[in-house]
């Protein structure tokens, strides 16, 4: 939903009743990821999207009529079939579990205080109740990054707290994605599967060595929508001017201003500089943190020769196994640009576990999910609807 938090939020600021269409699984080459939604007002106006506009005359139809019956949310499975591909089913092949249900903002006060927290920058998670009791279907359960605020409330219980802390994870981790709690002897009697809708702040991407190649990564990374610093301890390199792009660029020596800025699973720290005087300190720090990614530029000779020094000064083989060197994926790039390329390219692989070959090489789904349509869902046919 928070795909679309912008309009949600000024639905519920005029207390305009909508039905919203979440995807809550996908299986296959589905064409957007969970989490993403469509909306329709009591006017008809739509907003969002969840298959590249596949099926979205069918959920706008059910979203309309979810909406003027006022009763339970519906569920419904869309997928592929040879009779209904370019009617109601996925073209792409793959499979989407959709839950449709009616919001009104009057009196569900919490989900538009934290679309406004979306919608003003601040790393929001919703949690969202997908399967388990039918009086819990839907509901919404909201926390801050900080900690300093709760929206909305489950059971009033025990529920609340077990959701609220899966969903402080993954909004440090910066993911969407299904859970399950409850059910096991921790004050859930039943359990719950829900969907954590995360907008979290964007990702840092963490340049050292103000080169030519730099300017062009910090440009690719901008472009990703990484918040992008450079930092080199030559004044005369390391301007702003220089780094058009970068959010900031700082003077200092590369291992004290990483032992000093916050980092996360996320961070992408990516080493062109060159010089083991800069590389050797700085790498034994960060091949010990929790960071994402960590690449070095540089021949394989240098490589090699930077290995020998970081086990000099005691980095184990395990976190050498850590270091993508040199940096980025074989696409025979030689400018500056195409390297950018070439690094954000391995950057995403290694993000989405990628293998980096051509897609017609690798068989299997294009899009990588977590989690099935439940066979539950699944009854031949391009959609099956029904009360949760």
């Amino acid at each position: 939903m928070l795909n679309i938090a912008d309009t949600l939020h000024l639905w519920c600021r005029e207390a305009r009743p909508f039905a919203l269409a979440t995807v809550v699984d996908v299986a296959g080459s589905a064409p957007l990821p969970i989490g993403t939604s469509l909306a329709v007002d009591a006017d008809g106006n739509a907003v969002g999207s969840i298959s590249g506009g596949c099926v979205e005359g069918a959920v706008y139809e059910l979203c309309r009529q979810v909406l003027s019956d006022r009763g339970d949310p519906q569920r419904a499975w869309f997928g592929y079939s040879d009779d209904d591909a370019f009617a109601i089913g996925l073209t792409c092949g793959g499979e989407l579990d959709v839950l449709v249900q009616r919001i009104d903002p009057a009196v569900q006060p919490h989900l538009a205080a934290a679309l406004a927290d979306t919608v003003q920058g601040q790393p929001t998670a919703v949690a969202q109740v997908v399967a388990g009791p039918r009086d819990l279907i839907g509901s919404t359960l909201s926390v801050l990054a900080d900690g300093s605020g709760t929206y909305g409330t489950l059971d009033g219980g025990p529920t609340d707290k077990l959701v609220a802390q899966e969903a402080q994870a993954l909004l440090r981790a910066g993911r969407t994605t299904r859970v399950t709690v409850g059910g096991n002897g921790d004050g859930c009697p039943e359990p719950l599967t829900v969907l954590v809708h995360v907008h979290a702040s964007r990702p840092r991407m963490l340049i050292f060595g103000a080169v030519d190649f730099a300017a062009a990564l910090s440009q690719a990374g901008h472009f990703l929508g990484y918040r992008v610093t450079v930092c080199d301890a030559r004044p005369v390199f390391a301007t702003p001017a220089r780094f058009p792009y970068a959010d900031e660029v700082v003077v200092d020596w590369p291992h004290r201003y990483l032992a000093q800025t916050a980092v996360d699973a996320r961070t992408a720290v990516c080493v062109l500089t060159h010089d083991a005087k800069f590389d050797i300190p700085l790498l034994q720090l960060a091949l010990d943190l929790p960071v994402g990614y960590v690449g070095a530029m540089g021949s394989r000779r240098t490589h090699e020769e930077r290995l020998l020094r970081l086990r000099e000064v005691g980095v184990m083989q395990e976190q050498l196994t850590r270091l993508r060197s040199p940096i980025g994926l074989d696409l025979g790039a030689r400018t500056p640009e195409e390297t950018a390329i070439s690094i954000t390219a391995e950057i995403i692989a290694h993000a989405g576990r990628g293998s980096g070959l051509p897609l017609g090489r690798v068989s299997g789904p294009i899009h990588r999910v977590s989690g099935a349509v439940p066979e539950t869902a699944r009854h031949g046919g391009g959609m099956v609807s029904g009360t949760c």
